[in-house]
């Protein structure tokens, strides 16, 4: 479990990661306001609380999935997490409903993995 502070490929988030779900999935936390990214937990809430003890405040963090072998970064990543649940900021499902919130996710993401 940790949050980037280099640029990686997503050969190496894969081949760092711990091997859970197969190897073809790492979980991914993303701050939006500090484009922060952690990565390689069982669970989101675990990158969630690492990114909370570093600074983060939890409206800014969404829950991603990076699959293995994608194409694009559309593929690569996921928008579904049990954490982006927040019916206080619009988001009643584990799909980051917002496009903005979405956007700013794919943005953070390219900042950090190559």
């Amino acid at each position: 479990m940790k949050i980037l502070d280099k640029e990686i490929t997503q050969a190496e988030m894969f081949g760092s990661a711990e091997v859970l779900f197969d190897g073809e999935m790492v979980k991914g936390v993303v701050d939006i306001a500090q484009g922060l990214v952690a990565v390689d937990a069982e669970l989101h809430a675990d990158l969630e609380k690492l990114l909370l003890e570093n600074g983060s405040k939890q409206e800014n963090l969404w829950g991603v999935n990076f699959w293995k072998d994608a194409d694009t970064v559309e593929d690569f990543i996921e928008f579904d997490s049990m954490i982006n649940i927040r019916p206080r900021q619009g988001n009643r499902s584990r799909y980051v409903e917002n496009e903005e919130s979405r956007k700013k996710i794919i943005e953070v993401v390219k900042k950090w993995v190559k």
